[in-house]
């Protein structure tokens, strides 16, 4: 998996033309050094890697990413749980931290892509036309799935995740840039902990337990 400092590596050509536009203007004009000025300052901010307590309770699944949830909905998940589920949706602003968070330990065991358009993130009907990728997650019998949806504004999503490869709770597996939404699909043999329009904070919140755990 790659390895993640207190800004996302990713932001790195961002960084660096906006640092020398920043440079050029401020030689030329340095009043028009502002606009760039800034805009580095807020992408730095926008590629922040705070660090985070991963809880340690059994049978507890974190939340992938921090925003806002705006919808809980029992669903039939037909690619990876092949089952009823429930799905929980993440709306990601553009000042909120846009990693991704693995909500179990486990192993990556699905992975798809598919393309798609790029209506606003937090309209309900973004999920089943904005561009798409999967992550399934397994640990003995229990299967979980996240996925990553592009925005408006988000034009790029990025998976570290490769099939086999084995994360623990609330790692780092992913990035959506600049806006987007995440799902967490889990078996309905969990418990939802969180409720629509509650902040939730990625690798820290605990947004299912099973019920047997309770």
């Amino acid at each position: 998996m790659k390895r993640h400092y207190i800004i996302v590596s990713d932001a790195a050509p961002y960084l660096a033309v906006l640092a020398v536009l920043t440079a050029i203007s401020f030689y030329f004009y340095p009043v028009f050094a502002i606009i760039p000025g800034i805009l580095f300052f807020f992408t730095a901010f926008f590629f922040r890697n705070p660090p985070r307590r991963i809880p340690t309770e059994a049978g507890a699944l974190v939340s992938p990413a921090d925003g806002t949830v705006v919808e809980i909905k029992e669903i039939y998940e037909d690619r990876f749980i092949k089952d009823k589920a429930i799905k929980v949706s993440i709306f990601l602003s553009i000042f909120n931290v846009h990693l991704n968070r693995s909500p179990m330990g486990g192993t990556v065991k699905y992975r798809s892509y598919r393309p798609g358009r790029m209506v606003p993130a937090f309209k309900s009907h973004a999920s089943d036309i904005n561009e798409k990728n999967y992550v399934g997650i397994e640990n003995g019998s229990i299967r979980v799935m996240v996925t990553q949806i592009t925005g408006f504004i988000a034009r790029r999503i990025v998976c570290w995740a490769n099939l086999e490869d084995r994360l623990t709770a609330g790692e780092i597996f992913g990035l959506i840039k600049f806006g987007s939404c995440t799902e967490l699909i889990m078996p309905v043999d969990y418990e939802v902990l969180v409720r629509t329009g509650q902040k939730v904070v990625g690798g820290e919140t605990v947004i299912g337990r099973l019920k047997d755990e309770l």
